[in-house]
């Protein structure tokens, strides 16, 4: 099948996407030049970086603070057995695969928590942002960080057989807060652990999230959705809502107020891990850990089972608990979902 005369060097890789006539050549050449940050990459992130990756977006971060685990493999498309038993954190095992699958485009993986005091510099810069998160705290501090710096986000979820969508452009469309003034409270919404999840939801819900990436780095903004989407794949029922800016009310506090609650890092954070029995613990103050001398100190201190380093983490076993360690201080305490146990684990073995 030949490709028009002025296609770029590379073309043969894109070649049945440039064929497609609302993206071409002048649409591909936009995607090559365009940049994306997926802030997740479990389910629908690992989905969503695989198919941004395959379409040629020049460069593409990938950012996660979880590591790969048995449990991931039915539905996180970019991981394998090797990850889980390494217990390899998701943003550097997926900046691996990725690069591989098209090593033409600049990949990166950052292993961290996405929080108020870095979310900007990880964002900054970049044409997009895809939600690729499993927690409503992270989803309105990226909303704030969209709003205030004018980047648009594409917010998208999965639960159950059920998932849904919805583009934010900042002064264009209604965001985040215009659906919702604030988070649900901790343990009032189902989650993975409650109502499980169905693989193939995860790809239809990405599929579209992917798509209207797309169109926005393609240069087809006006073919944008405006409304939220919702799909259940069970009973393959699709619906369509509009959502007015300030979500009916008078106001929205964010994008017509301008008060960004959750980048001043006023707004609570929960560290309770969806789909995980686990809590993330993060050190006030963040910091970078000796990981040689803790792995040590763990190993002598009698308590503390099982200690084993990686590159990227220090595993062991207390009280009842698994530890996993990061270099920036963060850890994640698994068989609890009571933050105040874990903190006082990670107090006890790690340090205050």
């Amino acid at each position: 099948m030949s490709l028009p005369p002025d296609a770029p060097p590379d073309s043969e890789r894109y070649s049945r996407q440039i064929l497609f006539p609302f993206i071409g050549v002048e649409g591909q050449r936009k995607i090559s030049a365009s940049s994306a940050v997926v802030v997740g990459c479990g389910a629908l992130g690992s989905v969503t970086a695989s198919l941004l990756a395959r379409a040629g977006v020049g460069r593409l971060r990938v950012i996660d603070r979880d590591f790969v685990e048995v449990s991931n493999l039915q539905r996180q498309v970019l991981f394998d057995e090797d990850d889980a038993r390494e217990a390899r954190p998701k943003a550097a095992a997926a900046a691996d695969k990725l690069s591989r699958v098209n090593p033409s485009i600049e990949v990166e993986g950052i292993v961290t928590d996405v929080n108020p005091d870095n979310v900007v510099d990880l964002t900054r810069g970049f044409s997009l942002i895809l939600d690729g998160t499993d927690n409503f705290e992270t989803r309105f501090l990226l909303n704030d960080v969209s709003v205030r710096h004018d980047i648009p986000w594409i917010y998208a979820a999965c639960l159950g057989s059920y998932g849904l969508t919805m583009n934010i452009l900042p002064g264009e469309t209604a965001c985040l807060s215009c659906v919702m003034e604030s988070a649900p409270p901790p343990g009032s919404v189902p989650t993975c652990d409650t109502a499980g999840i169905l693989g193939p939801v995860v790809s239809i819900v990405s599929g579209l999230q992917s798509t209207e990436a797309l169109k926005l780095l393609s240069g087809n903004r006006e073919a944008l959705s405006r409304e939220l989407v919702s799909i259940d794949g069970w009973t393959q029922v699709m619906t369509r809502v509009e959502v007015p800016r300030g979500g009916g009310r008078r106001r929205c506090a964010t994008c017509d107020g301008l008060e960004f609650l959750w980048l001043s890092g006023r707004g609570s954070r929960s560290t309770t891990i969806c789909g995980r029995n686990a809590v993330q613990v993060l050190p006030e103050g963040g910091g970078v850990l000796d990981m040689e001398a803790l792995a040590a100190r763990l190993a002598a201190s009698g308590s503390a089972r099982e200690v084993a380093r990686t590159r990227f983490l220090i595993r062991f076993e207390a009280e009842g608990l698994k530890v996993a360690v990061f270099p920036d201080g963060r850890a994640i305490v698994t068989g609890t979902k009571e933050p105040g146990v874990a903190r006082g684990l990670y107090a006890r073995y790690i340090g205050a």
